[in-house]
């Protein structure tokens, strides 16, 4: 690229930071509220510029990862507080999932391992957070956060370790036996899971009062199910998508890649293949542990029925519908969750059929379905690898125009 072109865009970098300094300067005024959108408005504009210097994350792709993702976790902050306590309820829900989903995506897409459990490694973390939390009330949300992570990783090592010999649909079949055993697991604690009803969380999940003081213009915003659920959800979300996206960039990415096309080829050049599996299994089961966590958060409880086998199927398939092995893919399956009870309830509501029927109450399964077969005849890559193709196909033909 030129020189006098890298200069350029240094000085657009410049001028954008200056201006949005400026802006957060006029913008803000006593009210402490308006200060703190300011400074996330200048956040995210620094941030894309950061990200927009080529002689930085060229060198060091990394920081091109980190702005971005504070860029797009500073929009999200920012639009929870505009949104209503409904969406905010959605988009944590839909965040939640889709760290699931990335699990699930790194696992079947970079490792090519198959697994139909993620609904009980969700209900790991969902419980162990839970537990945790009756018996530890004091805990900082992190390190409740911390720990269900680590329970995850613990039972995806217990997993892993027999799945490095299995292949394809034994692999699978495993996978599954866990997923349909693990309400019978938990009944078999009931001291420690509650059975049937599940467990409560001690307390609701609160903001600190130095954030309520922030917004003390608007403080109904701020509900333990709206707001600041939503922002627990979405800054944990943009950490774990951070993490991955080295990740799948790291040496131990590529490993996977080379085993899930060529075993052989990988373990000639020295990649050790058990060791690999297992590290892919794990990763994706503290992923879905994590996810399950948060929605013992957002929901303030747990309970078995919800962790079953159907919801496995919706997560492998949700990862389809979304792309498989790719990061935005686990973003746009997990919106797809999120509002999909919106889109039936809506449904219902335009056909007059009656929410508690049998067919209005299958109309979930129904429509992943549907969007799932759409998905397998017109993009088999997902929507993501649809959306990358066109955006290429359009590129290269202005190419060649300009």
């Amino acid at each position: 690229m030129d020189t006098r072109m890298l200069r350029g865009r240094s000085l657009v970098t410049s001028a954008l930071v200056v201006l949005a300094v400026a802006a957060a300067l006029v913008v803000a005024s006593s009210t402490s509220s308006r200060v703190v959108l300011s400074l996330m408005a200048v956040v995210f504009v620094l941030s894309v510029s950061i990200s927009r210097i080529p002689e930085l994350t060229q060198s060091h792709p990394v920081v091109k990862r980190a702005a971005l993702t504070v860029a797009l976790v500073d929009v999200s902050l920012l639009g929870t507080y505009f949104f209503s306590a409904t969406t905010n309820f959605n988009l944590a829900t839909g965040a939640a999932m889709s760290i699931v989903l990335l699990g699930l995506s790194f696992l079947t897409g970079a490792s090519g391992q198959i697994s139909l459990g993620n609904s009980a490694f969700m209900g790991v973390g969902a419980f162990a957070m839970a537990i945790w939390a009756n018996h530890h009330t004091s805990t900082p949300i992190v390190i409740s956060l911390l720990i269900a992570v680590v329970s995850g990783a613990l039972v995806g090592l217990l997993l892993g370790l027999p799945a490095t010999r299995l292949r394809g649909p034994y692999l699978a079949g495993m996978t599954l036996a866990f997923a349909v055993a693990f309400g019978a697991i938990l009944s078999s604690f009931n001291s420690w899971t509650g059975g049937d009803g599940g467990l409560q969380l001690p307390s609701a999940v609160t903001p600190p009062h130095w954030i309520t003081s922030l917004f003390s213009s608007g403080t109904a915003l701020l509900t333990p199910n709206s707001m600041w659920l939503a922002d627990i959800t979405i800054v944990t979300t943009g950490v774990a998508f951070f993490f991955m996206a080295n990740l799948f960039a790291s040496r131990t990415g590529r490993a996977m890649r080379l085993i899930r096309d060529n075993d052989v080829a990988a373990e000639l050049v020295g990649v050790s293949l058990p060791r690999t599996r297992v590290i892919a299994f794990m990763v994706s089961s503290s992923y879905a542990a994590l996810g399950g966590a948060l929605w013992t958060l957002i929901n303030n409880s747990v309970s078995p029925s919800t962790y079953s086998f159907a919801l496995s199927v919706t997560i492998l398939s949700l990862v389809v519908i979304g792309g498989i092995g790719t990061i935005p893919g686990a973003l746009i399956g997990g919106l797809i969750y999120a509002y999909s009870t919106s889109v039936i309830s809506w449904i219902t509501n335009q056909t007059g059929l009656n929410p508690q029927g049998n067919f209005a109450s299958q109309l979930n399964g129904i429509i992943f379905g549907v969007l799932l077969i759409a998905t397998m005849l017109f993009a088999p890559m997902g929507i993501s690898g649809a959306v990358h193709r066109a955006w290429k196909k359009r590129r290269d033909n202005v190419g060649p125009a300009t």
